[in-house]
């Protein structure tokens, strides 16, 4: 009976009507390929309402009301929200409503589609199944007083069937005779695709790729994940700058939808496109790289610290010479016992300096040396002279440009 329980508990979960849209959508198609033959027109044409499709999620379910990102004229926000709904993902308010509490709670139990709950969930399982844990509430007032958004979603049942499925195959039949290619192509395998493009924003792009920007999410930066969802792939810039209009910032990096939008803006039908200060970007990218060249800096073995080295009197340093070959530099006592055979210059000019103050001839008296001599030298530290003064150059470069962490905040 338990069994039985547990399997009615999980039919009373599932959502009945996604789980159609996503399992007869493609089977429909899979159908198409074994019946129909595919034409190039129709290719192209299943190709051109695939990207119309993702740019109303991209440009608009996306960032147009997701973000507000940018602010868009009436035409264009009519014209994105039916591109939109051609995708067949929901009205805009109930996208940008869940996507919303994605970003509020994002990798929580309140995060809708949770990464941390595996693949599979992120990318298709959180549509099929209802959450145990309803979503994390966020402010969506500005969706309830838009016009377009209240419009589309009131409509939204009788808008689908149009924009989705009877005007890509219209065209198709009207444009070139292929009625049934238009039907399987421009409509079921356009459909599927779009969906799982965009599914892979929630899945593909929590799990591959890096993190530039911050790495306290699984939000990542991929061209793989910007290639399948129209730019969307670089998804720790966005989670890190969510209200910027762009994705990618890079000129080299494939981000379709900012040039879409940049070009509603120059024609007039977008307006106040929003980009976060580049100095503050810069901050988050250096942070990062620091962070990572930290964790080579720990792999290295570096100079003792000066507080532990011990203070030596200059009679207790020419007494020691006597036993090992001791050299001062910037009043740091060095053993250079054991590099003898290994100076770039020979042996004679180390015996040379043996129980001396070698700092002139250190810094260009003799040579001036590089990174690496400074680097070197520093290893070989053995004390400090008493009353020596230290100079700032006797600190090796290496040191210099030590990462330091601050625990006090």
């Amino acid at each position: 009976m338990a069994n039985m329980a547990d399997v009615c508990n999980i039919l009373g979960r599932l959502r009945w009507f996604n789980l159609a849209i996503l399992t007869i959508t493609p089977a429909v198609g899979l159908y198409g390929i074994y019946t129909t033959r595919l034409r190039w027109e129709t290719l192209l044409w299943a190709t051109a309402c695939y990207v119309l499709s993702m740019l109303g999620i991209t440009a608009g379910y996306h960032r147009l009301w997701s973000h507000r990102s940018y602010n868009a004229s009436r035409p264009l926000q009519y014209l994105l929200c039916l591109l939109g709904a051609s995708a067949v993902q929901g009205s805009i308010y109930w996208w940008a409503r869940g996507h919303r509490s994605h970003h509020r709670y994002t990798d929580t139990p309140l995060d809708p589609y949770n990464a941390k709950r595996g693949l599979f969930y992120t990318h298709v399982g959180w549509m099929l199944i209802k959450p145990s844990v309803k979503p994390g509430p966020s402010d969506i007032s500005d969706l309830k007083n838009n016009e377009v958004v209240q419009w589309q979603h009131r409509w939204y049942f009788a808008i689908i069937p149009i924009v989705g499925y009877a005007l890509p195959t219209i065209v198709a039949g009207l444009g070139w005779g292929d009625w049934w290619g238009g039907w399987y192509y421009a409509s079921m395998w356009r459909i599927t695709f779009a969906h799982h493009s965009t599914f892979c924003i929630n899945s593909i792009a929590h799990y591959l790729g890096e993190s530039p920007f911050d790495d306290k999410k699984t939000a990542r930066d991929h061209f793989l994940s910007a290639l399948l969802t129209m730019g969307e792939g670089y998804h720790n810039f966005h989670h890190q700058f969510p209200m910027d209009y762009r994705n990618a910032i890079r000129w080299y990096q494939f981000d379709p939808t900012k040039w879409f939008i940049a070009t509603c803006g120059a024609l007039g039908l977008a307006s106040n496109l929003r980009v976060f200060p580049e100095n503050e970007i810069s901050k988050g990218e250096l942070a990062m790289q620091l962070k990572k060249l930290k964790k080579v800096q720990e792999e290295i073995r570096w100079p003792i610290q000066v507080d532990d080295l011990p203070i030596v009197s200059w009679e207790k340093f020419k007494k020691e010479s006597e036993e090992r070959v001791l050299v001062i530099v910037s009043g740091f006592i060095h053993d250079v016992s054991e590099f003898l055979d290994e100076h770039p210059g020979g042996r004679g000019l180390l015996l040379g300096q043996r129980g001396k103050d070698a700092t002139a001839a250190f810094f260009g008296g003799v040579y001036e040396h590089g990174n690496a001599a400074h680097n070197l030298l520093s290893m070989m530290r053995v004390g400090v002279l008493l009353g020596g003064v230290e100079h700032v150059k006797a600190i090796a470069p290496g040191e210099r440009l030590r990462i330091v962490e601050r625990l006090d905040q």
